[in-house]
């Protein structure tokens, strides 16, 4: 069985109180860890999801306001960058992996994202059958968030939120840490499939 390769260690460095020292073993090991899957999982993604991708490893800022509790590589349509436009992301955290699709507050073309989602609701409830998601905006990064069932009311809900001022969305799956040491990459990359009709159905409205 192919795993992540993650350890307990990689978990348990998003609980270290000093500032300095957090950022330096998330950057000693699990930034090199995301550093080595991104290659492999963005090239099955732009294989199964028919979509061009470019990989994006976090960059922390070392003064940032509030220190990080977790970090991800992006997979996004563009090498310029992610954060203005829909994209997957393989997220560590230290409650687990998580396998999401976010669109930021900043994103681009938000309103056209909301109609889209609005208006194909209850085909996205056909395409996920059933199956229950997380929704991670506003997460607080300590627990695993609640799992909801994929339905037309989920994904109005998203799309609710997502019309807000400083709006956003964020929803995926996650394996807590003791599932995280074992999962293998297809289940993974299952999961970004599972993921695709959202994505897809964002990234034709942008």
């Amino acid at each position: 069985m192919a795993t992540l390769g993650f350890l307990r260690r990689d978990f348990e460095v998003f609980a270290i109180e000093d500032f300095n020292i957090r950022l330096a073993k998330i950057d000693e090991f699990v930034t090199p860890r995301l550093m080595r899957l991104a290659p492999e999982f963005n090239r099955e993604l732009s294989r199964s999801l028919h979509v061009d991708f470019f990989p994006h490893i976090a960059r922390h800022m070392r003064r940032a306001a509030n220190p990080p509790a977790e970090t991800w590589a992006a997979f996004g349509p563009s090498r310029a960058g992610y954060k203005r436009l829909g994209h997957l992301a393989l997220c560590v955290s230290g409650v687990g992996i998580h396998a999401r699709v976010i669109v930021k507050s900043d994103a681009d073309k938000r309103p056209e994202m909301v109609r889209a989602i609005k208006s194909k609701a209850a085909d996205l409830q056909q395409a996920f059958r059933g199956t229950k998601i997380q929704q991670y905006q506003n997460w607080n990064c300590r627990e695993m968030p609640r799992s909801s069932t994929a339905n037309a009311d989920f994904f109005e809900g998203l799309a609710d939120v997502l019309a807000k001022k400083s709006g956003a969305l964020d929803a995926g799956f996650g394996w807590p840490v003791r599932d995280a040491l074992t999962v293998d990459r297809a289940e993974v990359l299952d999961a970004f499939r599972e993921l695709g009709p959202l994505f897809s159905l964002i990234n034709l409205a942008s």
